[in-house]
């Protein structure tokens, strides 16, 4: 089992920055690769970014690129989203979620574990 607890998420307007961060507990974190997927009001839930479990490898959905940097620190546990110029599309609930194994999937469907979800709001 792994528990995983989103934070950082919040209100800002078009242009600025935030930084997510999940805090996991429970197996082990460095064998699990890790995913940060999204859902808009109204939109299904979509692959935002994921890191590898050494974080050799991360991958990116094509509209972040640039932008969003997904980071980890297998000593701290936790997986970092560092988001920049943010717009307003990017407007949702964002989830951190563990596979359980290190390699990446972009695949809601490969990740067991999910965290409660942290808002993300940027006003125009």
């Amino acid at each position: 089992q792994m528990q995983l607890v989103e934070s950082g998420g919040g209100l800002v307007q078009a242009g600025g920055s935030l930084r997510l961060s999940c805090q996991a507990s429970g197996r082990a974190f460095s064998m699990a690769a890790m995913g940060w997927f999204r859902q808009a009001p109204g939109k299904e839930r979509e692959f935002v970014a994921a890191i590898s479990g050494s974080g050799g490898s991360t991958q990116y959905i094509d509209s972040v690129k640039g932008r969003f940097t997904i980071s980890r620190d297998n000593a701290l546990h936790t997986v970092y989203l560092q988001m920049y110029s943010l717009k307003p599309e990017d407007t949702a609930v964002y989830y951190c979620a563990a596979r359980r194994f290190v390699n990446i999937s972009p695949m809601s469907g490969d990740y067991p574990y999910w965290g409660q979800g942290t808002r993300v709001t940027v006003s125009s």
